[in-house]
């Protein structure tokens, strides 16, 4: 029997809780292959019980541009935040911009974020002005702080740092600082942290619609991981983390069974970009696709993605079509039935996938941007173009093991065509074979450049916007 408080399924207002992890590669779930050493078993219950996609890109490899793409459906560089912004940003997410919250409130739903924001520190960006109801996060990722990879043997009273004129790590609640962050113990809870206040946040709102944005500042280094899973995986801190990140969305999802929500909640995990491989041991894997976080090679932002909606989407599926996190903005305004903005969005409605239907097409092109707006990649289908440009890359350099971050390689690359269903680790440039599938997708890379622009060839691109500038407060 239900509890007395269980909402009345609706599929047009369902629960949205939407798990977002950071730096999480494509091979570091146990239900995506992960090596032994230890498990995911509440995260592998959620694909078994859902959908798992196989196809699925963050909107960009880095942190900033990610979430831009995540919250408002665009590619980031059209809405003008790219890169990983820090606490001497002067700019943030536009107020014109519309976000996943702020979308859903068209329907009245209850609106919660907890964990790294990162479009924007100053307050006029944080998530309170921005469509949310509640907050609790730090502003940006969680190396952005003075102590940089001393870990726990740092002090700030009596250790040197090379980051000495960065602030502490602040802990926001709502927009005010309650906190901070000045050591690697310190860290080790935030995971606890924010799972308690993501279930809060579902108790206290679980008799009307609510959108839990839920995203954890794990796995990006430095790792922290609280005394309750320090030393329980056989891969380190790193498995160790991994751990308690399965612990977290197991203790959300036994949240929604207890308060009889699990039937009207949309649940989506996904991660922001693939790992910073040379962390060595303290990153995770791509599971052999190319190059890391950085990157516009899959490595860098193929991630795992899972969604599961008892009443709509068939259990134990898996889907190989194309998609992306901006595509989440507009499958939840189909779902709602709200208005998407009026100015351009780049996402696409891929509601028809989770209701089952493996046939359909719903997106048949992406588009890999990086640094300020440098077309570096687009994908057509089962093909993938790789332009012209320079790159940064893990290949060819040793990673390091002790939580620091080790060289990277630079690269550039001329040319080249993959087929991602035979050759997933972009290893066969078969351009030479396929001219009219090159001619057709600089076809789609020419208009990508008439839209949003081009850096590498000094394109600026006609349907870009400005990202929200700051504004100094009497």
């Amino acid at each position: 029997m239900l509890p007395a408080c269980a909402q009345k399924a609706d599929l047009s207002t369902p629960n949205v809780v939407l798990i977002f992890m950071d730096d999480m590669g494509y091979g570091d779930l146990t239900c995506y292959g992960a090596p032994s050493g230890y498990r995911t078993p509440n995260i592998d219950r959620l694909a078994a019980g859902g959908l798992r996609f196989t196809q699925f890109y963050s909107a960009q490899a880095v942190s900033t541009a990610s979430r831009a793409g995540l919250m408002t459906g665009c590619y980031p560089n059209r809405i003008g935040l790219v890169g990983a912004i820090n606490h001497t940003a002067k700019h943030g997410i536009n107020e014109n911009e519309m976000t996943m919250a702020e979308l859903l409130k068209q329907k009245g739903y209850a609106t919660g974020m907890v964990g790294k924001w990162h479009l924007g520190h100053h307050k006029q960006f944080l998530p309170l002005q921005n469509g949310f109801d509640d907050y609790l996060g730090l502003p940006y990722s969680n190396d952005m702080w003075r102590v940089h990879y001393e870990g726990y043997a740092y002090d700030p009273e009596t250790t040197k740092s090379d980051r000495a004129d960065y602030p502490l790590l602040p802990l926001i609640d709502s927009n005010d600082t309650i906190r901070y962050m000045k050591t690697l113990t310190d860290q080790d809870e935030l995971t606890t942290l924010y799972t308690e206040r993501a279930i809060s946040f579902i108790k206290k709102n679980r008799k009307d619609p609510f959108f839990l944005y839920f995203a954890h500042s794990m796995v990006h280094t430095p790792l922290a991981v609280s005394k309750k899973f320090q030393g329980k995986s056989k891969q380190g801190r790193f498995g160790d983390v991994m751990m308690e990140v399965d612990w977290s969305v197991g203790e959300v999802m036994k949240t929604l069974d207890d308060l009889g929500l699990t039937q009207n909640t949309l649940v989506i995990f996904t991660s922001d970009n693939g790992p910073w491989l040379n962390f060595g041991a303290h990153a995770g894997n791509t599971a052999g696709l190319r190059e890391g976080k950085g990157a516009s090679f899959d490595g860098g932002q193929r991630v795992p993605c899972i969604m599961k909606w008892p009443k709509v989407i068939p259990p134990g599926t898996v889907s190989g079509q194309l998609a992306s996190t901006i595509d989440i903005f507009p499958t939840l305004s189909a779902i709602t039935g709200t208005s998407i903005p009026v100015h351009i969005i780049d996402g696409v409605d891929i509601l028809p996938i989770l209701k089952g239907d493996f046939e359909c097409e719903p997106r048949t092109s992406f588009l890999y941007y990086y640094n300020r707006n440098s077309l570096e990649a687009v994908r057509m289908g089962n093909w993938k173009l790789v332009l012209p440009h320079k790159f940064r890359s893990y290949i060819g350099v040793l990673p390091r093991d002790d939580g620091k971050p080790g060289p990277y390689a630079k690269d550039s690359c001329g040319l080249l065509l993959y087929d991602l269903r035979r050759d997933p680790g972009e290893r066969y440039d078969v351009k030479e074979m396929h001219p009219d599938i090159v001619l057709k997708m600089q076809k789609l890379a020419e208009a990508a450049r008439l839209d949003l622009g081009d850096d590498i060839i000094s394109a600026e691109g006609k349907n870009r916007r400005q990202p929200g500038k700051f504004i100094l407060s009497n």
